[in-house]
């Protein structure tokens, strides 16, 4: 997916806020109606019976009949779809979309191709009901079939062209790498490499902590609120930009150094879960829990996982993260003992001394025997030529 920074004029920021609000309208009623199915009653609408409904309502409603009924029906597409994609078991279910959080809408068909460059910086593209939006040309522009206009909390307008991602070739030099995903470290490699995820500076983690202060003794509805959560919004969007650029610049290099990744295969969601509990049965630990998520959601872990599959495909590897951090990768030796501290790893067996990341990467690497259970029984069975000894890089 290509996305490219929109740079609207205020009449055009309030003729996109139409649009999403009419797509966010269509979607929540549809949603509705899909809801309202019990067992014992007849089927809901589908989405051919919402679209006929939908030229009825705009027959009726001035209002609604404004708008781009093109977006409109599209957000019906897309909530087909995201059913669909629910009873596949690939996704969670339709939610409902709200104010000021899920504020965009996607354009298909002959509309895509009024898409113009008009020099090396800027672009433009024709939206309708709205007209031509200036963009930043921060790359080339895709061949696509369809693309998405957005807003995120902080204000800012982004559109999104839907594009198969070129797959990166494999370097063909044989070499296997590990990584070792942590909270301390966001990647340890088995060559050495010690990767960290970028965040907030003190200072701005500083500025951060006294707005949300701010917000709290903000009055819930005044404008004064409203103003501290666009300011917490874009401290907030500055770390997402660094993360999502660590997580790019990362995967792209793992990709064209590496033939074979291989990471633990670790469950985020279950990994990210609230240990809060619930009354009955409160949960232990809440506030440390809570604050090893947010450290796990920092770090990119899924991020990194996902983007180093959609450019490398079939050469990324789970392995079980089972007793990776406790065997040593000199002996073989398992044993609690040897992982002394968050940094340092001591075999107890034959005394072999290394970083603790950087040790569990190379058990990752070399596919031990518990990693090579479960790619044989969820997919398929690791080659008997990549268990062979990785052939680690020289670090710098």
């Amino acid at each position: 997916m290509s996305r490219y920074r929109l740079a609207p004029s205020p009449d055009q920021v309030s003729g996109l806020l139409d649009l999403c609000r009419h797509a966010r309208y269509v979607w929540n009623l549809g949603l509705e109606q899909r809801l309202m199915w019990r067992p014992g009653r007849r089927a809901t609408p589908g989405y051919v019976a919402q679209a006929r409904q939908l030229t009825e309502a705009r027959a009726a409603e001035p209002w609604l009949k404004a708008g781009s009924q093109m977006v409109q029906q599209q957000a019906l597409r897309d909530l087909e779809q995201a059913w669909r994609n629910f009873w596949n078991g690939t996704h969670r279910r339709p939610t409902w979309r709200r104010e000021g959080v899920d504020e965009g809408f996607r354009i298909v068909g002959s509309q895509v191709q009024r898409v113009e460059k008009l020099n090396r910086k800027w672009g433009r593209v024709l939206v309708p009901k709205v007209g031509w939006i200036k963009f930043r040309l921060s790359c080339a522009l895709p061949a696509a079939k369809s693309y998405r206009v957005t807003r995120d909390r902080s204000g800012r307008w982004h559109i999104a062209f839907a594009v198969i991602p070129s797959v990166i070739e494999a370097p063909g030099n044989g070499e296997i790498v590990g990584v070792d995903r942590g909270v301390a470290v966001s990647a340890a490699l088995s060559t050495g490499e010690m990767l960290s995820c970028p965040g907030l500076s003190k200072r701005e983690q500083v500025r951060l902590k006294k707005l949300q202060r701010r917000l709290a003794r903000a009055e819930h509805g005044s404008k004064r609120r409203a103003r501290v959560r666009t300011a917490i919004a874009r401290w907030k969007a500055r770390e997402t930009d660094r993360r999502k650029n660590w997580v790019e610049q990362t995967s792209t290099d793992l990709a064209r150094r590496f033939d074979l990744i291989r990471l633990e295969d670790l469950q985020i969601r279950n990994l990210t879960r609230s240990a809060r509990g619930t009354i009955e049965q409160p949960g232990r630990n809440v506030r440390a829990k809570a604050g090893l998520n947010r450290g796990i959601l920092a770090n990119g872990w899924g991020q990194l996982a996902a983007r180093l599959e959609h450019k490398a495909p079939g050469r990324v590897q789970k392995v079980n993260a089972a007793y990776t951090s406790q065997t040593c990768s000199a002996c073989g030796h398992c044993a609690p003992e040897s992982r002394e501290n968050q940094t340092v790893f001591r075999c107890v067996a034959c005394r072999y001394e290394a970083n603790a990341d950087v040790n569990a990467a190379i058990n990752i690497a070399r596919g031990i025997a518990a990693g090579r259970a479960v790619n044989a029984r969820r997919e398929t069975a690791i080659p008997a030529s990549e268990t062979r000894e990785p052939q680690l890089a020289t670090s710098t």
